[in-house]
């Protein structure tokens, strides 16, 4: 045989051996490195499905995962958000492009080293996702705690508390600063109030005014109404405060939640001023710088606007967190402004 068919049978049985190991790698499920086409498309197909099946294995199994990033922008890269637009964001992207029927809410977020660290509840559970500070990527962590505060534990224990970075006390101290006409105020409100209920005296709860006015005389008119109300006629605050909310009427509210007027208008000419004072100071030691801001044991602290998100935030600031915290709230934020229909995000502030 000549020495130019010896490499040309050469190079055919090298070609038939190649053809036969690619065929070999379809067989087991593997492919070619050269295949550009297939290598493309499974990229776009692989993203979103390998991070949805991570968090829903996350979310609903307990597993504990190594920290992953995934790369899925959700904010420009010049690190122009703020730490409540990029949780906001997230929040939103995962609703949106994640979780099939929605529901993943925002419990908490804080700076954890170059991340936010941001608590998000679904169906019950609850799991930290971080989030570069840029927005731009979302870092899975190892699951410390898939079981939800509002859970009471299987083997008869107490509820166990959220790891939110918040102090923590035997009777928490819980201060809501909003505007009485502050569209994002009057929901967090609306969220807040059943929480409030729910933890009756095993808290000192106040929702306090800020200390600056943005809405008109009609706002500290009614400022002042409500801190009079809440210092001098205590049992019948929330109640004032929820007619309030559905229609801005306070005449119909003064007078079917049976608030004494004549000891409110007495209080209005003479002390309504100075209790709002007492609040603006607060306001100011705190650094408030919108409706709503909430303070939990004198930290500003992050949460979502639900009843169920207040309600864990909250209860993590327990030394030992009480059986109430184990009750079932809605885990819809309410909508901004007044009106109990319709739903919102738990995002906005006046300020």
């Amino acid at each position: 045989m000549s020495e130019e068919n010896k490499e040309e049978n050469k190079k055919e049985t090298e070609e038939n051996t190649d053809a036969q190991k690619e065929e070999n790698k379809e067989e087991r499920g593997e492919v070619s490195e050269s295949s550009e086409e297939f290598n493309e498309a499974f990229e776009k197909k692989k993203k979103p499905y390998a991070f949805a099946a991570i968090v829903v294995i996350a979310f609903l199994a307990g597993y504990f995962i190594s920290p992953t990033i995934t790369g899925f922008m959700i904010g420009p890269s010049d690190g122009s958000l703020s730490e409540n637009d990029i949780s906001n964001k997230m929040i939103a992207f995962i609703n949106e492009n994640v979780v099939p029927d929605g529901g993943v809410t925002l419990i908490s977020s804080e700076k954890s080293g170059d991340l936010y660290r941001i608590l998000v509840s679904y169906q019950g559970n609850q799991m930290p996702i971080h989030t570069t500070k840029d927005g731009r990527f979302l870092v899975l962590g190892n699951v410390i705690d898939t079981l939800s505060p509002q859970t009471p534990v299987d083997n008869g224990g107490d509820p166990q508390p959220v790891d939110t970075g918040i102090t923590k006390l035997d009777k928490p101290t819980v201060e809501l600063f909003v505007m009485t006409h502050c569209p994002y105020g009057t929901q967090s409100e609306k969220g807040i109030i059943p929480t409030l209920k729910t933890l009756g005296d095993s808290v000192d709860a106040k929702i306090r005014f800020v200390h600056y006015f943005m809405h008109g005389d009609k706002e500290e008119q009614e400022t002042y109404r409500q801190v009079c109300i809440r210092e001098d006629q205590p049992e019948k605050f929330l109640a004032y405060l929820e007619c309030f909310l559905e229609d801005d009427d306070s005449s119909r509210c003064l007078s079917e939640t049976g608030i004494d007027t004549e000891v409110l208008s007495t209080c209005m000419e003479n002390s309504a001023a100075d209790y709002y004072a007492q609040d603006s100071a607060i306001s100011e030691g705190y650094g408030v710088r919108g409706s709503p801001t909430l303070v939990v044991n004198g930290q500003i602290a992050n949460s979502a606007r639900s009843s169920a998100a207040y309600l864990a935030t909250i209860c993590s600031a327990f030394n030992v967190v009480p059986e109430n915290c184990a009750a079932k709230l809605s885990s819809e934020a309410p909508s901004p402004g007044f009106g109990y229909s319709g739903t919102g995000a738990s995002g906005g502030s006046c300020g």
